[in-house]
């Protein structure tokens, strides 16, 4: 077996893994960096689950060479043979990635001119000599192209990012949607927090009011283009038709024979002696199913025939993705029983064994969420400031682990891995005002300057900025077993907490990397959700609910919940709950009680519905989905799969709104897999039932009482 140096700590543990081809060889791209892609090259990446199962890309730029896209495929094979020949290998092509692809990138792609050709490095610099402009596509996969740096390259419907190394400003087009205006500022802020190590200052430009350094960079302003429609898209409603063709050398020579024309298949027609393609044309995939007994040739074969400049998914025997499955009208996993599969919630990764939490364990069991990545175990140094009047003043050890909604915190985590290294993390809570979330970027800066953040030893400092209930597996962890205990507001100032309500409830919920967190919600038993515990205290008494599914360490959490609400609790299994219990919530409500929550085998799924263009157009939103994926001017669909909501945001338009059931209606029908008539909910933005919330963690009902857009520029 052929191997490469770098595969050595190739899927070692969970997260994200990027090579540049270079020269016919492979070189790693630095973490900050992930995200940004030459136009000119060709590229290797590695996701790693915590199960672990693995997924290959190999991505190619428009401009890269025959040479660098036989190389990528060269080392993919490799890579796929020396992890065992479990992973599923995906073949990317710039503008037409994967929706699992686009997943790991949450803050948007970024394609840069040139390459290693002409010179193009990846390189973490605080240099400050950038000028290009940036052109920002997409409602839910972002793209940020590289563009022309010149007035010629604008146009009135889009935000362009015009970056001048200390000075990043973003563009917005007089016709611009607020939803486009929101992802675009999520580019900008990943500019300056990863790119340049937050050593840059962001502004907000309207079309018409161009600062002079946007003028200087950019000459004197031209006529801007009018706006331009999106129409590459394909009309959905052929968006899952499906062929499927056999590749076998049974009769000695490679043959391609047809199997079915369209789709829904069966199950059966997979032979596990041979190889097949499934070609979803329209939609611009193919699928390569390699069966557990097929010879080598074959699947060498199937890859070839393959290569064409479409997305490519090979899927080994019983790694087969949802996107394959839906294929098929009787698809069954092995360790499945009869009718259709459920959704799951918590996390993208199925099938995970629940290894209790135990910090102990951390640094052997690497089960940590793969976007954010564990450097250690979390047993290193933790030091945590409150920000107070444009000041850090130290939060006592006693009440570590307690974040408020009304403060801002910086967290300094060091750690040795050879050299002693730091993470700050700056919590940012959603009540704090807005001096102190100016405050907190500012106090973060400071305190990396002053732990030696010259250039030189910039590597050892990492900046990580968190909002209240985003917070990332690793933060989570450096409470040492016990859960982060997040409260909805007030602060941790001396006699801060006495404005807490008598009556308080807070969700417990462990996360795919099995740390958990304890989020404190409105006091409602609408908030309820079967598979989590919640410990609810009222001014005489104090319950553990535990759903029937929520786990061990769920209720191992609690314990640390009620300690320091103090009291004895009493426990309260769902279905047995006493009057005094229901009477502490305002009452029974309906809550999320959806068993699919536990079957963990398929992921629910979001999409963006929108006829902007005059025509529908069906969208999926890329990687775990929050709260803040629901677009307002649009309708979304959240499928469950045994249950399909339609949320209609405020400002859909009036046919969006009116064609809303027929979309729904379309979707369901059109699906592959020939699942008809489910239930369909229509729902209205501001009004969402517990079984639409209970999909999204910490649902906050409050978060469109402001405006997004305030929300973002916040922390500009």
């Amino acid at each position: 077996m052929v191997s490469h140096k770098e595969f050595v700590g190739a899927g070692k543990e969970p997260g994200l893994q990027v090579w540049r081809i270079e020269n016919m060889d492979l070189k790693p791209v630095p973490k900050a960096l992930h995200g940004n892609f030459y136009t000119g090259d060709a590229y290797l990446l590695l996701f790693t689950t915590a199960a672990p199962s693995y997924n290959i890309h190999m991505w190619l730029g428009d401009e890269c060479s025959q040479d660098e896209s036989g190389s990528a495929a060269i080392f993919a094979t490799q890579l796929d043979d020396f992890l065992g020949g479990g992973p599923v290998q995906y073949r990317e092509v710039q503008n037409c990635e994967s929706n699992t692809f686009l997943g790991y990138f949450k803050s948007g792609i970024k394609y840069k001119k040139g390459g290693v050709a002409s010179g193009f490095q990846h390189v973490v610099t605080n240099d400050t000599n950038v000028k290009r402009l940036l052109h920002i596509k997409g409602r839910r996969a972002i793209r940020a192209t590289e563009v022309d740096m010149s007035w010629g390259s604008f146009n009135k419907g889009d935000c362009f990012i015009i970056d001048l190394g200390k000075d990043v400003y973003q563009w917005c087009g007089s016709e611009c949607n607020r939803f486009e205006r929101l992802k675009a500022s999520e580019v900008a802020i990943d500019i300056r927090d990863n790119e340049r190590n937050g050593r840059a200052k962001l502004h907000m430009v309207e079309e018409g009011e161009e600062p002079a350094a946007v003028i200087e960079a950019l000459g004197p302003k031209t006529t801007i283009a009018p706006s331009t429609p999106d129409d590459e898209k394909v009309d959905s409603s052929n968006r899952k038709k499906g062929a499927l063709y056999m590749i076998s050398d049974a009769s000695g020579t490679m043959k391609v024979s047809s199997v079915a024309p369209s789709s829904p298949f069966k199950q059966a027609m997979l032979s596990p002696e041979e190889c097949y393609i499934l070609d979803n044309g329209v939609d611009k995939n193919i699928f390569v199913w390699k069966g557990p007994k097929a010879n080598m040739s074959e699947r060498k074969a199937a890859m070839l025939k393959s290569l064409f400049p479409l997305q490519i998914q090979v899927l080994p025997a019983g790694a087969e993705t949802t996107m394959f499955k839906q294929f098929f009208s009787d698809w069954k996993d092995k360790d499945q029983t009869t009718g259709p599969s459920k959704a799951y919630t918590i996390g993208r990764i199925a099938k995970v064994e629940q290894v209790p939490f135990d910090a102990s364990t951390l640094h052997s069991n690497k089960a940590m969420a793969a976007q954010h990545g564990m450097v250690d175990d979390g047993k290193g140094k933790v030091q945590i400031w409150r920000v107070e009047n444009g000041e850090k003043v130290p939060v006592d050890p006693s009440s570590y682990g307690h974040f408020y909604g009304g403060d801002c915190y910086l967290i300094l985590y060091s750690y040795r891995v050879g050299r002693e290294q730091h993470i700050i993390y700056t919590w940012q809570g959603l009540k704090c005002t807005q001096d102190e979330l100016a405050a907190s970027a500012f106090l973060t800066v400071k305190l990396d300057d002053s732990m030696g953040g010259s250039p030189v030893q910039k590597g050892i400092v990492e900046e990580v900025r968190v909002t209240q209930g985003q917070e990332p597996p690793h933060l989570m962890s450096l409470f040492q077993g016990k859960p982060m205990i997040i409260h909805s507001g007030g602060t941790s100032r001396k006699g801060g907490q006495s404005q807490t309500s008598s009556t308080r409830l807070f969700h417990i919920r462990q996360s795919s990397s099995r740390a958990t967190r304890a989020v404190e919600v409105e006091a409602s038993a609408s908030n309820l959700n079967t598979n989590d515990v919640f410990v609810l205290k009222t001014p005489s008494a104090l319950f553990v609910w535990r759903g029937v599914g929520a786990s061990d360490e769920e209720m191992e959490a609690a314990k640390h919940v009620v300690g320091f609400l103090g009291g004895n609790a009493s426990q309260v299994s769902e279905g047995k709950e006493p009057a005094d219990f229901w009477s502490a919530l305002g009452g029974k409500k309906d809550y999320q009680t959806s068993k699919s929550l536990q079957n963990m085998v398929k992921a629910p799924r979001l999409f963006g519905c929108s006829n902007k263009t005059g025509r529908l157009i069906v969208e999926e939103v890329p990687g775990d989905f929050t709260q803040s994926d629901l677009a307002t001017d649009d309708v979304m669909i959240l499928d469950t799969w045994d249950q399909i909501f339609l949320w209609i945001g405020n400002e859909a338009n009036a046919e969006e709104r009116t064609g809303a059931p027929k979309i729904a209606k379309e979707y369901v029908d059109s699906d592959p897999s020939g699942r008809r008539g489910l239930p369909i909910t229509t729902i209205k933005q501001g009004a969402e039932p517990p079984t639409f919330t209970g999909w999204f963690q910490a649902w906050d009902p409050k978060m469109w009482e402001s405006d997004p857009l305030d929300r973002i520029r916040a922390r500009f």
